[in-house]
């Protein structure tokens, strides 16, 4: 009986240290959403439901101090300046080496005076109009982010405005403008994204805002889409 106890303590360990590591920071500095620890909860349990390991901390030194070891790191709604100047050395450099990055919701509200920053986002956050209803059209229905949605996708959250977006993000969803009051892209208007050079991969959704997205079960399909592939399980 022994033997066998410890075989699957063995067995376990061994299971453990094959998964994909993901760090989750949602270090605010400015504003701070309240869906925050309703997003952490969820992503350990999809971590638990898909076989990756889920380190949750807003301290920078912790993240960076594990950064290493990671596969990915989630920025699950940060805000305002939340790296020093070399916390951001080692962070572009776990980025650089083909770590995996997943931005959400007020991500793009992060580091406005790191230009890098921005550009690895894809944007940065504008403002946006008081939440509401409004329809999403799916781009791609082909990335597993969104291939188990329907052509259009309604639902209640905080639509962003941005700036600074960049030209070759990979759009997966789109904004309706038409649907609803106090969007400023016009027919394009990208909700979430991805991109993949070849050496790293990156997803960001702008969906997220409320505690209720992280029990909606479709938002946690489209989050757990996103992060299996920049885990490259997709």
């Amino acid at each position: 009986m022994f033997i066998l106890f410890g075989f699957g303590i063995f067995f376990s360990t061994r299971v453990l240290a094959q998964q994909p590591k993901v760090i989750v920071f949602s270090k605010t500095v400015k504003y701070r959403h309240k869906s925050i620890e309703a997003g952490i909860k969820s992503i350990k349990e999809l971590g638990k439901k898909n076989h990756y390991q889920v380190l949750a901390t807003e301290d920078s030194e912790v993240l960076v101090s594990n950064i290493k070891d990671t596969d990915a790191v989630i920025f699950l709604s940060t805000s305002g300046d939340v790296l020093n100047d070399l916390q951001q050395d080692k962070f572009k450099t776990f980025i650089e080496n083909g770590g995996g990055f997943v931005g959400i919701h007020s991500a793009t509200a992060t580091e406005y005076n790191w230009p890098w920053f921005g550009k690895l986002l894809g944007a940065y956050f504008l403002d946006h109009p008081k939440p509401q209803e409004a329809k999403i059209n799916v781009v791609n229905p082909n990335h597993p982010a969104t291939s188990f949605l329907d052509k259009v996708w309604i639902r209640h959250d905080e639509w962003y405005n941005f700036k600074d977006i960049e030209p070759d993000i990979n759009v997966l969803l789109n904004l309706d403008e038409t649907t609803y009051s106090g969007g400023k892209h016009g027919k394009e208007h990208p909700i979430a994204w991805f991109r993949d050079d070849g050496n790293r991969r990156m997803f960001y959704t702008a969906l997220g805002h409320t505690v209720e997205s992280f029990q909606e079960e479709a938002y946690l399909k489209h989050l757990s889409g996103g992060i299996l592939y920049v885990l490259g399980k997709e």
